[in-house]
């Protein structure tokens, strides 16, 4: 019996042996700089990859089925946008040639969630979820509303028209309602519902309903306390003043805040409002915010962002609205037109000293705003990762990569936690993580988008896995690949 069991053991361990020996690891990434911001790790490694999963991160020779020899580029864990609007696969190409291996709709939320994710599944190229979207849990609940509010939805959603131009203008009407104490009550109904069918958090967009009353705006803030859920805040209006209100309720209901955006909504302000947030950090609350590299916003010309005095909010005047669809900067005449037709406009109305104050501030996460796809949309729709590393982190040195990478991945995937469990094995490069991994030349990365030419896709960014699967081969798409995944929040109850 000694003989048998010393015979079946030399066996195990000669098959294990061979198995080190050949093809062990699904994908082997062979040479590269590797960087995880969590571990601090920077240094020369190879990377296993097997059953979806990081498997090993060594300096000795490892063998796999497919291996790629990355020498002179970093493997960094994929990149992870906390805020986008674009819901098609036509963004996500863009995106995944920016890094991206994760996209989420957070500030403004999706609507009918369940249905939405069953509509992604399997047909993804990166990884997509969303939170709660609340204008439209509002709108539902406001009894003129409610029985016909989804197909008011649908009506909006004509030929040409993006998503969020139809929720925008689903919405509208109903953004200077005063809700009744009992429609409140059903909003917050309605946002428990929506977090129950997956969502991330709760969008809470209030800058797109700045005349809704401030008490329906802190009971919002008192629910998601009440379901320590995240809450994701487009401030009421861009001002310091806007920003204290966001920061008041969040501290008074010991809520969880991510204010988004923080460039476009403090402008001038933005070392106060930084200020604020890193304060309440210290006290002990949860409050996070982010940036985009860019000195531009975008968002629907019909919204309540230009409604009367616009001007002096925004601090800007006709010439700086630049139209989408057409590249033409407006005048009073246009302006007037526009707006009544509906349509997108990028608002030129930052200085690029805010921009470098936000994004070296420590804590501040990179999230693009992306918009949906079209021939002259905003180039942060396809450019802002890579524009962080090449400008920002290679050209100006106003970051390190560490502190880039970190910004972009480690951070992003902390932040939700809580809210989404799943994300504990993202954003980080380290046996065990998902392998979810941006492969990209430091030396050549960068955006190739323009206000003047719209979106393309960026540029270094070589290899992109998602899901341990390859997406992005040689800086090319990979032909019919969804490898993308949903990304569900805590409370989701369906299968």
């Amino acid at each position: 019996m000694k003989k048998i069991y010393f015979l079946f053991s030399i066996v195990v361990l000669n098959c294990s042996l061979y198995a080190q020996s050949t093809n062990e690891y699904d994908i082997v990434l062979i040479g590269g700089r590797v960087i995880d911001p969590e571990t601090k790790l920077d240094a020369i490694r190879n990377v296993g990859i097997r059953n979806n999963k990081i498997a090993v991160i060594s300096s000795n020779s490892i063998k796999g089925k497919e291996t790629i020899n990355v020498s002179g580029l970093v493997v960094s864990p994929g990149f992870i946008d906390l805020h986008i609007h674009g819901r098609t696969n036509i963004e996500q190409e863009y995106q995944l040639h920016d890094g991206l291996t994760t996209a989420l709709e957070l500030e403004w939320g999706i609507e009918n969630l369940k249905d939405w994710y069953l509509s992604r599944k399997d047909k993804a190229l990166i990884n997509y979820g969303g939170s709660v979207n609340w204008p439209y849990e509002r709108f539902k609940a406001i009894s003129k509303f409610t029985d016909n509010a989804n197909s008011l939805l649908q009506k909006n959603r004509k030929e040409g028209i993006s998503d969020i131009e139809a929720m925008t203008n689903t919405v509208l009407p109903a953004a200077t309602e005063k809700l009744t104490d009992a429609e409140i009550l059903k909003t917050a109904a309605n946002v428990k519902n929506s977090l129950l069918e997956g969502a991330i958090g709760i969008g809470a967009p209030i800058g797109y309903l700045p005349k809704s009353n401030p008490l329906e705006f802190y009971r919002i803030f008192q629910t998601a306390s009440e379901l320590k859920s995240p809450i994701f805040v487009h401030v009421r209006n861009p001002d310091i003043i806007s920003i204290q209100e966001a920061i008041n309720n969040a501290i008074l209901t010991n809520s969880s805040l991510h204010l988004v955006h923080i460039n476009s909504m403090a402008t001038g302000n933005i070392d106060l409002a930084l200020e604020m947030v890193t304060t309440a950090q210290k006290k002990g609350f949860e409050i996070t915010t982010e940036l985009y590299p860019y000195t531009a916003a975008s968002t629907t010309l019909q919204s309540a962002m230009f409604n009367d005095g616009w001007q002096e909010r925004l601090g800007i005047n006709y010439a700086d609205l630049q139209w989408e669809a057409t590249g033409e900067r407006l005048t009073k005449e246009s302006f007037e037109k526009y707006r009544n037709q509906g349509g997108v406009v990028i608002m030129h109305m930052m200085k690029p000293a805010w921009i470098k104050t936000g994004i070296k501030a420590p804590g501040v996460l990179i999230a693009s705003d992306g918009m949906p796809y079209s021939k002259l949309a905003h180039p942060r729709t396809s450019g802002t990762f890579a524009r962080t590393l090449g400008s920002y982190v290679r050209e100006e040195k106003v970051l390190t990569l560490m502190s880039a990478i970190e910004k972009m991945t480690l951070l992003p995937a902390k932040r939700l936690e809580e809210i989404s469990p799943m994300m504990k094995t993202k954003g980080r490069l380290q046996v065990g993580a998902d392998a979810d991994i941006t492969v990209f030349n430091p030396t050549t990365i960068t955006d190739k988008g323009t206000f003047e030419t719209g979106p393309a896709f960026s540029e270094g960014v070589e290899y992109v896995i998602v899901n341990g699967i390859f997406a992005l081969k040689n800086g090319k798409t990979v032909a019919n690949t969804f490898a993308g995944q949903p990304i569900y929040g805590k409370y989701k109850n369906w299968q």
